[in-house]
């Protein structure tokens, strides 16, 4: 059965994972990109180095989010929203984001897959000393999702 999801199941679905893809679009690029978010029921929030997703994000804020839970080809949910990028400029602010982003991210972390080379880390004031660290934020203002279940 194919469906549409509900607006409290669209939430479930956002808040559970830990991976989507970013979609953002300048100078006739369209770029989509998976990211390691948190999203705590207004905003997704994410971290970056300075590359071509944040660059193209720069120039046009307005950008689309996926998120699945892809158990096989016919038991799946996705949610796909829009909404628009913010730059993170508070340090104040930075630290909270870093704090719900560590929180999230790694328990996921197993002695296997190791450490994220990509500005995580175990603490929350350690916004990025190697590396310009960008975290940000990004309004959903349009929501939607869809199923399959057998």
């Amino acid at each position: 059965m194919l469906g549409e999801l509900s607006t409290d199941q669209v939430e479930d679905l956002l808040k559970s994972q830990a991976i989507g893809r970013i979609g953002c679009h300048s100078d006739g690029i369209t770029y989509i990109v998976p990211i390691n978010y948190v999203y705590d029921g207004t905003f997704v929030y994410g971290h970056s180095a300075k590359g071509q997703k944040i660059d193209m994000m720069r120039k046009n804020p307005e950008i689309c989010f996926q998120v699945d839970a892809i158990q096989n080809v016919v038991n799946w949910q996705s949610v796909i929203a829009w909404g628009k990028f913010e730059e993170i400029i508070d340090l104040h602010e930075k630290e909270q984001v870093m704090k719900k982003l560590i929180n999230k991210i790694i328990p996921l972390i197993t002695s296997e897959t190791g450490h994220p080379s990509h500005g995580i880390t175990e603490n929350e004031s350690d916004i990025g000393d190697g590396i310009e660290l960008i975290l940000y934020k990004i309004a959903l203002n349009k929501k939607t999702g869809r199923f399959e279940k057998r």
